[in-house]
């Protein structure tokens, strides 16, 4: 038997894309994601500037191989509810990578404590 449990998942897009992004994730995982009590598509999101040199062997969606990039992106904090394998998690990022411009989605998932 699995107990639900609950992730914030952290990721940053260009700015110009987080909508797209929210967008479709809310869509593909409605009762997964950004769901707090009887409210939906729920996130935080931030503005700042991000920083990334892509390598010569990279294929990067923005910038070119060997330059420094700086860019305007969002941080976007969501709620991600699992039924305790981890499987809603799991799905979550692949479809994140999925619909990302990066070629490297940068992330980092948290694992939330009840009281």
């Amino acid at each position: 038997m699995s107990t639900i449990q609950k992730f914030k998942l952290v990721f940053f897009a260009p700015a110009p894309n987080t909508r797209a992004i929210l967008d479709h994730l809310f869509r593909k995982y409605p009762k997964e994601l950004g769901k707090i009590g009887h409210y939906e598509q729920c996130a935080f999101v931030s503005r700042g500037t991000g920083q990334y040199k892509p390598l010569e062997e990279a294929q990067p969606a923005i910038g070119t191989p060997g330059e420094l990039v700086f860019i305007e992106e969002d941080r976007v904090e969501l709620l991600v509810i699992d039924q305790g394998e981890k499987i809603q998690l799991r799905n979550a990022v692949q479809e994140l990578k999925k619909v990302h411009p990066y070629e490297e989605v940068a992330y980092d998932i948290y694992r939330l404590e009840g009281l």
